[in-house]
């Protein structure tokens, strides 16, 4: 399928790399789309991973003259996660195509994003690790495992570590895509129409939260029903490949920023390890990135804020511009964390 663009998008060649599970990803990719310029000190540089279902042209609006992001003082380098069909991922990847696409975590994305800033730029150190979602855990992922290189951290909308009510949900969706049986362990002559359908109708129910659809916000989407909606939601999903969204779910299964050597499951101990001034920002309805994880995670940092966004929106009320009010909460923190560059 053609996904967006837009006009900087580039690709980094990885070569082969080892990952987390121990497989090899061959000739790997990372695409990436780049904002602004370096200045001479190396020091304006900021990172905006893409969350699920997202590329480096939904990140995009966020950088704009007058913006928080703004590429006239910022260097905003977008990377697109492994396997969302832009970087390399099971629907494009020669070498390994569909289900003998290699499983790749967070921890492997977080260390690629580390090679492209080194090797394309020599930057060194973030101004700002920011993300929402799972581009939130990217971010988290890189403020833990490189914590001498990023200096402000603002996660939205998503965790240091994927929670079990978060693995729950997750385990429903997959499964409501693997019921499919033209599905074929990922082996798939045809797209797995019904799958995709079924899995985008039960994402859905978890994107919102119950006031949504009471005070019939969806219409502010322009949906008319909320059956319009999860029709909506299902289309989306039939445009997708299927194993690249079980690619990228396998990484949000695995989130966990004290999974690696050097934390060894130490959760705690990760979180205490970010030296970054952070905000981190839950959505008061969000249903499965909760304020009361992201309260306890914040507890372990050394220079943690919990800002939490008052919305009705669940999940969404973080997403890039999705609707003005909890956009500007976002926006407002993005400016709070860098006034002082």
């Amino acid at each position: 399928m053609t996904r967006d663009t837009v006009d900087s998008l580039h690709f980094f060649e990885l070569g082969d790399v080892s990952l987390q599970s121990g497989q090899v990803l061959r000739q790997a990719r990372l695409a990436y789309a780049a904002f602004g310029r370096l200045n001479a000190a190396r020091d304006n540089a900021v990172l905006f991973p893409t969350f699920y279902t997202g590329t480096h042209a939904d990140n995009a609006p966020l950088i704009a003259a007058g913006r928080a992001l703004d590429p006239r003082r910022w260097f905003v380098v977008i990377p697109n996660l492994i396997g969302n069909g832009v970087s390399s991922s099971p629907s494009n990847h020669a070498p390994q195509p569909g289900a003998e696409f290699p499983q790749v975590t967070l921890f492997d994305n977080a260390h690629f994003q580390r090679r492209l800033l080194e090797e394309a730029w020599g930057i060194g150190r973030l101004a700002l690790a920011f993300g929402w979602s799972m581009g939130a855990q990217q971010a988290y992922h890189f403020a833990a495992l490189f914590p001498e290189r990023v200096e402000r951290l603002l996660a939205v909308c998503g965790s240091a570590r994927t929670s079990l009510h978060n693995q729950v949900f997750l385990a429903g969706v997959k499964a409501a895509l693997l019921a499919d049986p033209d599905f074929q362990d990922g082996r798939y002559g045809r797209p797995p129409l019904r799958g995709l359908d079924a899995f985008g109708r039960v994402y859905a129910g978890w994107a919102y939260s119950p006031t949504f659809f009471r005070r019939e916000l969806y219409r502010e989407l322009g949906y008319g029903s909320p059956e319009a909606l999860l029709d909506g939601w299902a289309a989306d999903h039939r445009a997708w490949d299927a194993n690249d969204l079980l690619a990228m779910l396998y990484s949000w299964q695995r989130a966990d920023i004290s999974d690696s050597p050097l934390y060894r499951g130490d959760f705690p101990r990760a979180l205490a390890a970010i030296e970054a001034r952070a905000i981190v920002m839950p959505a008061s309805s969000d249903l499965y990135f909760s304020p009361a994880d992201s309260a306890i995670e914040v507890s372990h940092m050394k220079r943690a804020e919990l800002r939490v966004i008052e919305s009705d929106w669940g999940h969404i009320a973080g997403r890039p511009d999705r609707n003005p009010r909890d956009a500007a909460v976002v926006e407002g923190a993005l400016r709070d964390l860098l006034s002082d560059a």
